[in-house]
């Protein structure tokens, strides 16, 4: 069965920075591609970043050049280091994985 485990999220001050986890327990990350969304109050939800089986990254334009989504095959973990945070990244983020989710964590941008 496989589960997923986001942490990280927080409140942070524009331009501040955040690191969340993904722990996946039941597959490997890196038999996987792991995803990350997120979904802002009254907005869909929409994708953030991807890493794939052979390790390469996608982002979405809106985070491209602040955000790195990295994996730890040891921890079978996978990262999203955030940084230059904006109060428009406010959301909760998720991480994905064969259409599977966790709970996700809340990031919050405000002064």
């Amino acid at each position: 069965q496989v589960q997923l485990v986001e942490s990280g999220g927080g409140l942070v001050q524009p331009g501040g920075s955040l690191r969340l986890s993904c722990a996946a327990s039941g597959t490997a990350v890196s038999a996987n591609t792991v995803s990350w969304y997120r979904q802002a109050p009254g907005k869909q939800r929409d994708l953030v970043a991807a890493i794939t089986v052979l390790g390469v990254a996608n982002y979405a334009n809106s985070v491209r050049g602040r955000f790195t989504i990295s994996r730890d095959v040891p921890k079978n973990t996978v990262y999203l280091q955030m940084n230059s945070l904006k109060p428009e990244d406010t959301a909760v983020y998720y991480c994905n994985l064969r259409g599977i989710t966790g709970q996700g964590t809340l990031v919050t941008v405000s002064s």
